[in-house]
This record gives C-alpha cells, sequence and structure tokens, in this order.
C-alpha cells in the first residue's frame, strides 16, 4: 500500500511538473525536435532552423534526412542523434516507456542519466535494444548492426536475447545464435556522425553550465531536473536534479547547486534565430570584435566533495521555442 501511494504521488507531481511553465515560455516533450542541420523532414514537411524546440515527432510519425543531421529529445538526460540519409520512427514517447525505430541510415542514443522506470528502447531491422545504464549506444540500420560504447543494453531478436556491454557491436544479420564481438573504436571516433554527436554534447554541456547559473543566481523558479530552454544556445539543455553528471564524451553537467565546480566562459554567445551556418554570432557584450569562441574545459572524472543535498521530485520539461545552434568538431571515447 505503501508502494502504490508513492507511485500515485510521484505520478501526480510529475503531472503537474511536466505542465509548470518555465521563463513563461512553452514546454518540451519526449520527441521534440532540438537542433536540425541541412535536409530534414518531419511526417514530409521540411524542417529548418525555426523548427528547433517547436516541432515534435510524435507517435507514427517518421523523422527523414538527406544531406543534414537531427537531434531528438527522448526522457530527460537522453538524446537521439540522426545522421545523413537516415529515417527514424517515432514508435511510443511516453516518460516511462519511450522507443523509436531506425528504418534506415545511423542514429546514436547519448544517456547522461536513467531511472529504473525509464524503459528506452531503439528498433532495429526487426530487433529491440533496450538500453539499461547511462552511456552512448550507437545503430546502423544499413549494415543492420548494434553498439554499445559505453554502457550496457538487452538486444532482443526474434526468440533470441544478448546481453551487450560497452566496446562490443552485434550484428543482426548473423546466421545462428547471435554473438557479441569487439567494434573499432578509432574507427567510430573519425565517423561523421559520431563527430556531430560529440560537438552536440559539448555544446549542450556548455549551456547547462549557462542556465544552471542563471537558477544559481537570479533566475526563476527552479522546478527540478528536466530540459530547460537556453536562448543563448536556441536549444533545450539538460539540467540534473543534484551533483555532476559526466555525458559519456567526458562533458559535465551540473545542477545549480553544483555550477560553482564548472569551467567558467568569460563570453557568451546569442545565435539570432533563423541563422544559417557561416553567419557570424551576435556577442552579449557590447565593444570590440569578439574572440574565437571558447570550447568547455573538458572535466576530470575526479568529483568534488560532496555539497549540499537537493530533494528530487522528478524529471520535467521547462520550455522555449525555436532557434539556432551550429557547428561540427571532434571527440574522443573516454578510454
Amino acid at each position: 500500500m505503501k508502494l502504490l501511494g508513492l507511485k500515485a504521488f510521484a505520478a501526480f507531481f510529475l503531472a503537474s511538473v511536466l505542465t509548470a511553465p518555465a521563463w513563461g515560455v512553452g514546454t518540451a516533450i519526449p520527441g521534440s525536435i532540438n537542433y536540425v542541420e541541412g535536409q530534414v523532414t518531419l511526417a514530409d514537411q521540411p524542417l529548418d532552423s525555426k523548427s528547433i524546440g517547436s516541432a515534435e515527432l510524435q507517435p507514427g510519425q517518421s523523422l527523414a534526412t538527406g544531406n543534414g543531421k537531427a537531434e531528438i529529445l527522448l526522457t530527460p538526460g537522453v538524446f537521439l542523434r540522426v545522421g545523413d540519409n537516415s529515417t527514424v520512427e517515432m514508435v511510443s514517447a511516453n516518460l516511462t516507456n519511450t522507443q523509436a525505430n531506425l528504418v534506415k541510415g545511423q542514429a546514436t542514443v547519448e544517456v547522461a542519466e536513467i531511472h529504473p522506470y525509464n524503459q528506452l528502447r531503439i528498433g532495429e531491422d526487426g530487433a529491440t535494444t533496450e538500453l539499461g545504464k547511462d552511456g552512448l549506444y550507437a545503430f546502423d540500420a544499413d549494415r543492420a548492426n548494434v553498439l554499445v560504447v559505453k554502457g550496457e543494453a538487452q538486444v532482443e531478436d526474434n526468440d533470441q536475447n544478448v546481453k551487450l556491454k560497452g566496446g562490443h557491436e552485434v550484428d543482426l544479420n548473423q546466421s545462428g545464435k547471435l554473438k557479441t564481438v569487439k567494434f573499432d573504436k578509432d574507427a567510430l571516433e573519425a565517423s561523421d556522425l559520431y563527430r556531430f554527436s560529440s560537438l552536440r554534447s559539448q555544446y549542450l554541456a556548455e549551456a547547462n553550465v549557462d542556465v544552471a547559473r542563471q537558477y544559481y543566481a537570479s533566475g526563476p523558479g527552479w522546478y527540478g531536473p528536466g530540459w530547460y530552454w537556453d536562448a543563448a544556445f536556441w536549444a533545450y539543455t539538460w539540467i540534473p536534479a543534484d551533483g555532476i553528471f559526466y555525458s559519456p564524451f567526458g562533458w559535465g553537467f551540473y545542477s545549480p547547486l553544483w555550477v560553482g565546480y564548472a569551467p567558467y566562459y568569460p563570453y557568451r554567445y546569442y545565435w539570432p534565430h533563423g541563422y544559417s551556418h557561416g553567419r557570424v554570432a551576435v556577442p552579449a557584450y557590447r565593444g570590440a570584435a569578439p574572440p574565437p569562441r571558447m570550447a568547455p574545459v573538458r572535466p576530470s572524472l575526479a568529483r568534488p566533495a560532496p555539497g549540499p543535498g537537493f530533494g528530487v521530485m522528478g524529471p520535467s520539461f521547462h520550455g522555449g521555442s525555436g532557434g539556432f545552434a551550429a557547428g561540427i568538431h571532434g571527440g574522443g571515447i573516454p578510454r
């Protein structure tokens, strides 16, 4: 009875948090489009930078790319990134049951945080992969394989079930019993989608610091963990409830109570709505021409001593709409 009461309270609180406004703008849900570049369509309708933060991939709909890429929010702290010439279909967009199918091409899933009640699954070539831990997962529908860069997953294909651990892949086309083998990490790091995913993780980590500092200092009410809109990057970023969470690429996501440990970025840039690649960013200060954009300091894996506690109520999405963020650099797999 006590457990049922706790579940009922959690459901009530989650519903109230998801509908709470933040910064006076809209909210994000699983399936929200967080970034697009190049040729991207949603339900056969073209998307551009103005679609960021407002367009949603709903169950039964498909997002397709030509020469382009897209980033889709799943549960708080989980990012689905779609490569060139790829198609992904949303099957279920519930917080406790989230599934997307990769129909064609390549995709990655970055999991910065996962909860026991989250059921995160990616379908591919008739198989279903359930993501079990924080980490980075790569999918290739053209080659029919699943890679776990870091983390752990359970792959089900017809009557077969295999556990896939970090540094291993499984070929869904192999005959006989499914077997996991090691993959070439250097080749993966050199791939275009991996580099794109690494840079997006870096940018969103920097956006996290930007927003978390606003809540720590003098921003509007702090509703708890979830997606928060950052105008400086024209994208949603993830803020955890307490402490520091590290992405599989090594970038830190800070709660407002721990953001004092974050690297300091002396210049903030605002990307005007609707700008395309190659345009100059407008600095958030007046005066001389801005210096080159500073990248976040890659944090060490050493955690600082525990700070003040924070009561975690539940995940949420806090919002905004429209915008742009850009660029592609490289990033390495933590060894």
